[in-house]
Parts: C-alpha cells; structure tokens; sequence
C-alpha cells in the first residue's frame, strides 16, 4: 500500500507557490505516493495536479497587492463563521485520510492569516495515532519580519515540525540568509535544490522556431504586472532589440480590463497573450526574457539558459523578489533593474 501525503497549499495573490506546489505533487505522485493537495486559493485553471487527489477549501485571496487583509471569493472579508467552516472542513479532511506525511507549504515561515486553522491541523496531526510525519515546504527567500516575528515562527517550527524542506541550492541562497533566526532548528533543515518542472512542454509544430529572437515579457500570474508590461512596451522603440518580436504574456490574474487594453493598442512587432504553456520553448528560442523575479520564473529562464533582465516586485511588506534577484546578479546570472526605474531610456 502506497504511503499517503497530505500537501497544504494556500496561494493568495500570485500564483508561484502553487506552480511550485503542483510540480512537487506531481512528483511525488509520479514516486508512487498517494497525494491528496489541499487547496485553500482561487482556482487557477492553468495548474493542475496530476494523479493527485484535490480537495478544495472555502476559497481566499488577499485584498490588494499589500496584503492588508483576506476575502473570500466574492471579495467579502473573511469573518469568524467563514473561519469556522473552513477549519471544521480541513479537520475532518485530515481525520479522513489520515495520512503518513502532513506536508504544508509556507507556514510557519508565512501564512500567519491561516494559524485559526492550521494551529488546530497540527494538534490533530501530533495526536493521531500513528502519527505523520509533520513537513513544512518553504522557498528559498522569506520576506524580511521583525525579530519578534521571526522568533515566532522559528518557536512554531521547532514546537510542531519534524523536517523543513528548504527549496533552494545552498551555494546560491541558504535561508539564514533572510532568516538568521533559522540557525535554531538547522539540524531539521533540508535542501532540496530549486524545483523545476523536469517534464517537457508538449512540442507544438515548428517549435524549433517559436518565439526565435523575439523578446519574451513575463510577469508570472500577472496580478501584479501592469507596470512591468507598460513598461516594456514603452521601451521597446528606444531599444536595440526595437525591431524584434516582443511577445507579452500576461498571466491569469492581469485584470481583464487591462489585458483587455493591452491588446487593444498593441503595436506592429508586439504580441499581447493571455497565457502560454510553452514558454521553456519560447525562453529556449528568445533573444531576452524581461520578467520579474518569482522563483518559478528565474528557475525556468535559468533552464532555458536565456539571457534576463528583472524588475523584481517590491513593496514595504515584499522584499523577497528583489533579494533573490541579488542573489542571482552576483552570481552573473542576470540583470537587475529596479522597477522604480523603468522609464523611458533607463529601461531601453
């Protein structure tokens, strides 16, 4: 009988950590394990989890790009009987499958909105009889927090967690680095390497020529994209790569009404799509990949071993793109430009 992984999975905004999370369970399920993901985000009909069993909870997304608070899917703040439900619902989930391996992603190293729930999951699962491994699934960057929010989480992870897989190659980033507090539970940390899809995209007709020196413009999921995508498009006349193919991929989460324009007023030369699953290929074929610095992104332009610029999103409560495009620039992996400074001729 085949060992039973429970994969928690909560994305909020961008859509990173679930491409990051259906590539695991893909593999593991691929391994010969039972995966059963839950998932607690917005659908996102462009990642599936194959041969992975998918139970969907009450749906949230953060308010804005700022994270100031949760809403449901009819963008209603959450409130005390929305919690309920949804912790009664994951609870009995657990007590059906009973898995060997309770694996969640992020917490305690994020989604400390999820503690009415997730608090509870783990005293269920120390209970039960026999006991799972407990596992946390973290990337290889945290965003900066207080040193009382740090101890916090370090407190959390040494209390409930029996091994934390660090997806990341130390020789690159190691998470100390934006967590020295970590440096209590190092005996419990693995490094996994950066996880990237291993499958190949299906191979369409003339791939060897899809997207052959165009410029490639990726904002990940795309909700927080717009001034990337503008940008680009502003400084493709004033570039030397002006008389290229400049392909724009906006990601599901791009507001539709934006999107929408984007397309409406694109130029000769440029190409404004919703979504590709080809885009190995056309990172493969390109002359540049402009993009912000998701990890999923920068694994693939890695792997397709294309020359990058990246403007890394940053806000007061997100430093962790433009960490780790530091990280990748001294190493020579990449150009960074920050996004404040993508006008006119600094961005061409």
């Amino acid at each position: 009988m085949s060992r039973h992984v429970m994969f928690y999975v909560q994305h909020l905004l961008g859509i990173g950590h679930l491409k990051r999370a259906a590539i695991l369970a893909e593999a593991m399920s691929g391994a010969g394990l039972s995966v059963s993901v839950v998932l607690g985000g917005t659908p996102v009909e462009e990642i599936g989890f194959a041969g992975c069993g998918r139970i969907a909870l009450p749906p949230a997304r953060a308010a804005d790009a700022g994270f100031s608070a949760l809403v449901d899917e009819h963008a209603r703040p959450v409130d005390d009987a929305w919690r309920d439900r949804r912790r009664a619902r994951l609870l009995a989930e657990f007590a059906a499958l009973q898995p060997d391996v309770l694996l969640i992603e992020m917490f305690p190293f994020g989604r400390r909105q999820f503690s009415f729930e997730l608090l509870p999951l783990l005293q269920a699962a120390r209970a039960a009889t026999p006991r799972p491994w407990i596992v946390c699934s973290v990337r290889d960057i945290l965003v900066r927090k207080s040193a009382r929010r740090a101890d916090e989480m370090v407190r959390l992870a040494a209390a409930w967690f029996d091994r934390i897989l660090v997806h990341a190659d130390p020789a690159i980033v190691r998470l100390d680095q934006s967590l020295p507090e970590v440096a209590a539970v190092a005996e419990r940390l693995v490094y996994t390497g950066y996880v990237a899809d291993g499958q190949a995209p299906t191979l369409r007709p003339h791939d060897d020529v899809t997207g052959r020196d165009e410029v490639i413009v990726t904002v990940g999921g795309g909700a927080v994209g717009e001034p990337l995508l503008r940008a680009a498009l502003a400084a493709r006349p004033r570039s030397r790569l002006g008389s290229h193919v400049w392909r724009l991929i906006c990601g599901p989460n791009l507001p539709a009404d934006i999107a929408a324009d984007l397309r409406w007023h694109q130029a000769p030369g440029v190409v404004v799509e919703r979504w590709r699953d080809d885009v190995p290929v056309l990172l493969r074929n390109g002359v540049l990949s402009v993009s912000q610095a998701g990890y999923n992104t920068l694994v693939s332009v890695l792997q397709a071993k294309a020359r990058a610029v990246v403007a890394p999103f940053a806000s007061l409560n997100e430093t962790e793109q433009a960490d780790r495009a530091r990280a990748f620039a001294e190493r020579g992996l990449l150009t960074v430009v920050e996004l404040d400074a993508l006008a006119g001729d600094a961005a061409a």
